[in-house]
């Protein structure tokens, strides 16, 4: 990041951020983005308009002192010259307390109007949403108005009458004015005017809004009792408010809260006189200390020690070696945005403000750093998977009780907080630096922890791209693992579209599959590996750590094939030495065994880049989110939009308004999705006799997104209403109703892609001579439907897809015999190699172990190998499944937490 950059980043971030957001929410509300640009005016102007009537005062008071030292200054100019002429004049300001810096407290409203149209500008005039939509007599606010028409010319009319407001409205400021200020603002209005003459028309609408605004508040100022006309105006537009919320068919809960706050000022002057109120003195002086600390503890913990937290859990997570991004420089942009936010711009209000204004900025503050880490803390904490676009996987939300519990303990923290800053004030600096210091120290502690993981990555082993071959006249076993997909879906895919099967023609189906865990930590051993790697075996051998045994199950077949001769490849193996992001050093000792990362190779470099630019701005609003109260988590959470301005075509985040529609695209969805939808890249179809044996394991169905039906595939716009209305049936087979209840079950249902790549495989015959197993770790327990619950357990999600091609086979068939997802090894070996061994135990691979005893399935839902990494997994309950999984009588619970090392009940 430039230094330039990193300015903006400081100065100007925290203003655009604000001006998106209150567009969001605007056009949400009033559902057009011209009079969003209206709202946006008015809500904007209203926020700064106490810093520029304080800007407006003390440049009053800085040209008063100016008048009042002009005649002696001229005096001294006059008498005396050189040094001892400025001597003078040092003693002669000292005199009157007058500052050389005091000059600029004359150009304090300019100064503050800089950065605020600086971030006006950057948003709006590069606002997609404006582009094409007209408004009035404005034909596309996203260009130049062209309005007028003189002699053949064509000529943009808002700049104009932008700057004709600008001048009348300077004109009655600047009465009694010295002339450089007058030269300074007429300047600064024909600046604008050549400035802004071919901006978009939705910036100059925005603009000439904030010059009316700028001309009514300046009448204002000239007016006697400007305060008590200003309070009847601000009535008279809450009962509009009011009114529009009557009559309003977009949310009706925004006007009634803006209505509120715009009755109260001239309530509160009628109460004052009605009832003769004086306001108590305030005596307490201000304690610059306590701001600056309180400030700068809210920059800690917001800005650097929740992102640094949640990307410490999983650093990996979060880069993508194709297009590599560190992720601590999302930390770093969190840091200056938090910087900018509660050290500059609440330091400017805070320095321009009146000492009873500054006492109360410091007790806000102080308040403010106890709800926020309370929130965190407490609140919130188990809200599920969180993706790295910041996306919660399956959605979050809050009972009411959550809600008003939450209330109810702010509250009390609040005025417990408030208590401690009033009457033991002193304690308060203490306090609030040993939280610094201890944030500090967590959050530096999260940033090495991350910086080690992510330089773990050795960046040079994902350069090539991902490829592999297929011979003609050879034998190959292919192995394709799609993480989390479901069995349960199969039947009800296969009757919605049964033109699958003469794709999927060889293939046949094993419904009554278990795996061995609902996660790929404590299933994919098992898979991989065989049955001397289910969770019972892992916990017996208790003298190896789970890291090396499960990096040993990830090599049982490659390294087996590969001493039989067959070439190898292996793309994206599932927590390579426990890694996010696969470490393929683990097959370093095998060089005839290639080893890929696909995920996110095939991807368009320009989404990559604004992923990686929209989770730079989402992890500040994310922290904020987390740190406010619960009832307005939801609200500033977005769908994991973040309230981001953004044309859906360009969204790299899914906003799902339903279960048939949703706008933009989910980035990591579409990471696997190219992957799979590339195969055929990667496929090197040889006329050779070679053998061999490629694994792909792919997150499409683990990471789903809304897909546009009939053809499930991507889309930016989506509106499946139509044909989900039309196929309503399509969800119930043989009598049985497969429960489809939300947007993230049918996202689960709609992730299926492989049918064109098995095309072009017959099309490059290399088909019938290939065995395919298409398979998944484990599956997930959406309580789709009741067959498979027991004790408040959805057990379909241990129900693993499993589809098994032979060499040659013909037809689509379905076999109910009793498999496990353990069965891989056998399956893949049978035919390709003669009395397989595991490699590094040196015992047969089979599948007698599936009949000698009962099968235990972990009950664990502890998926994080930092957590589950010791020797032994972690203690869970357990399920025993005794030779059929559709049948419950087979099954036997085994509640108790355990560590379980033998395949017999506790």
């Amino acid at each position: 990041m430039s230094l330039f950059g990193i300015l903006e980043t400081l100065l100007i971030g925290p203003l655009k951020l604000v001006f998106e957001i209150i567009f969001q929410y605007s056009l949400k509300i009033v559902g057009h983005p011209g009079f969003a640009i209206i709202v946006l005016s008015l809500v904007m102007n209203i926020l700064v308009l106490p810093l520029y009537k304080r800007a407006d005062a003390m440049q009053e008071q800085a040209r008063d002192v100016e008048n009042k030292l002009r005649e002696g200054t001229n005096h001294i100019k006059k008498t005396f010259s050189g040094d001892e002429r400025m001597m003078m004049l040092q003693t002669y300001n000292r005199q009157n307390n007058y500052k050389p810096t005091d000059v600029f407290k004359g150009s304090i409203s300019l100064l503050l109007e800089i950065p605020f149209f600086m971030a006006a500008y950057q948003f709006l005039s590069h606002l997609e949403t404006l582009n094409g939509i007209s408004f009035g007599p404005i034909t596309d606010l996203g260009k130049p108005d062209a309005l007028l028409v003189i002699g053949g010319i064509t000529l943009n009319a808002l700049p104009i009458i932008m700057t004709l407001i600008n001048v009348i409205s300077s004109a009655i400021y600047l009465k009694g004015f010295p002339l450089k200020t007058k030269i300074q603002l007429y300047g600064m209005a024909a600046f604008f005017l050549v400035f802004l003459y071919t901006s978009p028309a939705g910036l100059l609408f925005y603009w000439t809004l904030n010059n009316v605004f700028s001309l009514v508040k300046n009448i204002f100022y000239k007016i006697k009792n400007p305060k008590l006309v200003i309070s009847i105006l601000a009535f008279v537009a809450g009962i509009a408010f009011f009114a529009l919320a009557v009559y309003s068919p977009y949310t009706k809960r925004p006007f009634i809260v803006l209505g509120a706050v715009l009755i109260l000022p001239l309530i509160n002057i009628i109460s004052k006189k009605i009832f003769k109120f004086k306001s108590r003195e305030f005596t307490a002086k201000p304690n610059k200390t306590i701001f600056i600390l309180g400030a700068l503890l809210l920059t800690v913990f917001i800005g650097v020690f929740i992102p640094s937290t949640y990307i410490a859990a999983s650093p990996q997570e979060y880069v993508d070696l194709t297009y590599f991004h560190n992720p601590l420089l999302y930390i770093a942009n969190s840091a200056l945005l938090a910087i900018g936010c509660f050290v500059i711009w609440l330091g400017v209000f805070y320095w321009l403000s009146n000492d009873k204004w500054k006492v109360m900025f410091e007790r806000l503050v102080w308040v403010l750093c106890g709800v926020v880490a309370v929130n965190y803390m407490c609140f919130g904490t188990n809200l599920g998977v969180l993706s790295p676009t910041l996306e919660y996987v399956e959605g979050f939300g809050f009972s009411l009780k959550e809600k008003l519990i939450n209330i109810a303990v702010l509250l009390a923290l609040g005025t417990v907080m408030f208590i401690i800053v009033v009457k033991f004030r002193k304690i308060t600096s203490t306090v609030l630096l040993t939280a610094i210091l201890a944030v500090s120290l967590m959050s530096g502690m999260n940033v090495v922890k991350s910086a080690n993981s992510v330089n773990q990555i050795a960046k040079e082993e994902f350069s090539t791209t991902p490829h592999f071959e297929l011979s003609q006249e050879g034998n190959n076993v292919v192995v394709i693992m799609l993480d989390r997909a479901m069995a349960l879906y199969a039947p009800y895919i296969l009757n919605e579209k049964p033109e699958l099967k003469k794709s999927f023609d060889g293939f046949t189906f094993y419904p009554n599959t278990i795996s061995f865990g609902e996660h790929t930590n404590i299933a994919s051993p098992a898979m991989m590996g065989g049955y001397e790697y289910t969770p019972v075996e892992l916990n017996k051998r208790k003298d190896e750590s789970l890291k090396d045994k499960h990096n040993e199950s990830l090599s049982v077949l490659p390294v087996l094939f590969s001493e039989n001769g067959y070439q190898v490849t292996v793309c994206d193996p599932p927590y390579a030495n426990y890694q996010w992001v696969p470490d393929l050093s683990i097959y370093k000792k095998y060089p005839a065994i290639n080893a890929f990362v696909s995920k996110g190779v095939f991807g368009d470099r320009n989404v990559k880049q604004r992923t990686i630019d929209s989770t730079m701005r989402n992890f500040f609003c994310f922290s904020v989110m987390k740190s406010m109260p619960v009832i307005l988590q939801n609200a500033i959470y977005d769908n994991s939009a973040y309230n981001r301005a953004v044309v859906p075509a360009y969204a790299i985040t899914q906003e799902v308004t339903s279960m048939s529609t949703s706008t933009g695209v989910r980035s990591e969805f579409m990471n696997s999705y190219n992957a799979m939808d590339s195969l055929d890249i990667m496929t090197q179809v040889s006329s050779g006799k070679e053998n061999n044996f490629v694994f792909i394991a792919n997150d499409m169905t683990h990471d789903p997104a809304m897909l546009s039906e009939p053809d499930y595939v991507p889309s930016a716009e989506i509106d499946n209403t139509k044909y989900d209305a039309e196929n309503a049936d399509r969800f119930t087979l043989n009598g049985e109703t497969l429960s489809i209840y939300d947007a993230e079950t049918m996202m689960h249902y709609q992730a299926n892609q492989l049918a064109e790549w098995f095309d072009y495989m017959r099309e490059n015959s290399v088909y019938d001579n290939t065995k395919i197993i298409v398979i998944s770790d484990h599956a997930y327990g959406f309580f789709h439907t009741d067959k498979y619950v027991m004790n408040g357990v959805d057990m379909s999600g241990y129900n693993p897809l499993l589809l098994v091609k032979d060499y040659n086979a013909e037809g689509f068939t379905v076999s109910d015999e009793f498999m496990t997802n353990a069965d891989l090894p056998t399956l893949a070996t049978n035919g390709a190699i003669s009395n397989p061994v595991n490699p590094f135990t040196q015992k047969p691979i089979n599948s007698s172990e599936k009949t000698a005893h009962p099968q235990y399935i972990s009950l664990s839902h502890e998926y994080d190998v930092e957590k589950n990494s010791g020797n032994q997994l972690l203690p869970s309950s357990w399920l025993s499944v005794d030779g059929s999984f559709v049948n419950k009588d087979k099954w036997n619970f085994i509640e108790e937490e355990i560590v379980l090392t033998d395949h017999k009940n506790p």
